[in-house]
């Protein structure tokens, strides 16, 4: 049985821009073993996907919404809980005061078990890519 701190995180997060200012929101949650072992993250993946960017339509009061990453704006990321408790609010500080935005997805990717990109088409459900 894997114990809560040893279970993967699934994290959504955007690289977004409001008026100007980088900002780096994310919503997550424990995987269970089940999910973890599934090669798609399923619906657990689109009900962050959906929480995450609600967090960005409510923002948008802030002022003009920017993806800061292109197509790798809005990314899934299952991490270890280690990494995303220590690792990843050092890695979001340092993007978010000016670091490079290469530099950040290329951390990630190492960081990571696995990475997806999400994204939609027009009449289709929300989709992930495995990135890069």
């Amino acid at each position: 049985m894997v114990s809560m701190a040893e279970a993967p995180y699934l994290l959504a997060l955007a690289l977004v821009e409001f008026a100007g200012k980088r900002a780096l929101p994310l919503t997550g949650k424990s995987l269970t073993a089940t999910a973890a072992d599934s090669l798609d993250p399923g619906d657990d993946g689109r009900t962050l996907a959906l929480e995450l960017l609600l967090r960005l339509w409510q923002r948008c009061d802030e002022g003009a919404l920017q993806r800061a990453a292109g197509e790798d704006s809005l990314l899934l990321v299952e991490l270890p809980m280690e990494v995303m408790s220590q690792q990843l609010p050092l890695l979001k500080a340092n993007w978010t005061s000016g670091g490079e935005t290469a530099a950040l997805l290329s951390s990630l990717q190492a960081l990571a078990l696995r990475v997806w990109r999400i994204s939609i088409a027009k009449y289709e459900p929300v989709s992930f890519m495995a990135w890069p």
